[in-house]
């Protein structure tokens, strides 16, 4: 079976590709989206469409939804699998999604609940998937003193999102509307495993925000996008997240020594800011050397897990995650990772794990053994690839 990946250079894309040639499929990519970028839409959907008829294969394969390669697919008769590492994907929301030749796959349940009826029969929840081999070739190669470069008692690695918040841009919001949208992120930001902000938007507030906002996200064409899913996900949802970093690891950090690898400011937190790590060379050697890798979710992934908790139990390290609602149906708390519910008990947590070697370390290896059982990513891309070709008439129009 030959797979056609249709790549943007997603970290996890290099993971995914090697899967599918463990399992046995016959790999082309489709990379003119990383190598030219200033290529116009309507150029890179024609490049596209003749390199699919130049090159024939069984499906396309892509990491989130692109609607434009949906809809050649579709008139090719050819399976379009997706799968989403991101929330949100506002594509998701275009009248692509309908197709019947997608297989979309998404990771968090919450979202899969707000696609799912869009397309019943084509869309599917899966959570993610790591590999553990080119760590462990990664490791057997690292010197002792690069294991020790990049070994830290409390470790982070990504972005604060105080660069990636669209939220700041709004202009000359009313007093009355920015004081209850602090109120209800403030509220939100405290409370895990349940995301309430969609409820608290009003008409009035929706519209507002819209109006205030000089580059309000719309998509051009007749889709399921509202602007209360734009405003409640885009931009509270990354706005909540900047706040609870830069909280995060203010607390973090004036308890303990945090080291940051981070291209965002950090420099109003009592932290070491590190600067970047190479995703593929120096972020599994941290989160393997570092005592507690911390993962903070992103707000708009309202209950899955993020690829971060991924990434860091396949290289061996011990997580200390944020909870989230899908993480007892995939892992056990306490045994595979850690979880705090406050900020409160983060900070204890952390008091707890630096104090108990042994145990932190039995948690790290038991979490890597899990993974490496349930999600490798070869076992969950086989998964999808049986889903994907089950039913091979199911929701095809010939």
């Amino acid at each position: 079976m030959k797979v056609l990946f249709y790549r943007y250079n997603s970290i996890i894309e290099p993971d995914i590709l090697a899967a599918f040639q463990e399992i046995g499929l016959d790999c082309d990519t489709f990379d003119l989206e990383m190598t030219e970028k200033n290529l116009s839409p309507s150029e890179l959907i024609l490049r596209f469409g003749r390199y699919l008829l130049d090159h024939p294969a069984d499906f396309v394969f892509s990491v989130n939804f692109f609607p434009y390669v949906s809809e050649i697919c579709e008139k090719f008769h050819l399976r379009y699998i997706s799968w989403t590492v991101d929330s949100p994907v506002m594509e998701l929301f275009t009248s692509s999604i309908q197709n019947s030749w997608n297989r979309t796959f998404l990771f968090d349940r919450a979202q899969y609940d707000e696609i799912h009826p869009l397309n019943p029969s084509c869309v599917f929840h899966l959570p993610l998937g790591a590999r553990t081999q080119p760590k462990d070739q990664l490791f057997q190669q690292t010197s002792a003193a690069c294991r020790k470069k990049f070994s830290h008692e409390i470790a982070f690695v990504g972005s604060l999102y105080s660069e990636k918040s669209p939220y700041d841009k709004v202009q000359n919001l009313p007093p009355q509307v920015r004081g209850y949208l602090d109120g209800i992120m403030r509220a939100q930001e405290n409370v895990y495993g349940y995301y309430f902000i969609d409820e608290l938007l009003t008409d009035d507030i929706i519209s507002t925000f819209a109006e205030c906002h000089p580059s309000f996200y719309r998509l051009p064409e007749s889709s399921f996008l509202t602007d209360r899913i734009t405003l409640s996900q885009l931009y509270i949802g990354n706005k909540i997240t900047a706040m609870e970093r830069e909280d995060t690891f203010r607390t973090l950090g004036s308890h303990f020594h945090v080291s940051i690898y981070t291209g965002s400011d950090t420099s109003r937190l009592p932290v070491e800011n590190l600067g970047h790590a190479k995703s593929l060379t120096e972020m599994p050697v941290i989160f393997h050397e570092s005592k507690i890798n911390i993962n903070t979710t992103s707000k708009a992934i309202r209950t899955g897990l993020p690829l971060r908790i991924f990434d860091i139990l396949s290289a061996g390290g011990f997580v200390l995650s944020n909870y989230q609602s899908e993480i007892p149906e995939l892992f056990t708390p306490g045994q595979d990772l850690a979880v705090y519910t406050s900020m409160e008990e983060m900070v204890e947590l952390c008091h707890y794990y630096l104090e108990h070697e042994s145990i932190r370390r039995e948690i790290a290896e038991q979490g890597r053994r899990t993974l490496m059982e349930r999600y490798s990513m070869e076992a969950v891309l086989s998964r999808m690839l049986l889903s994907a070709f089950q039913d091979a008439e199911q929701g095809e129009s010939s």
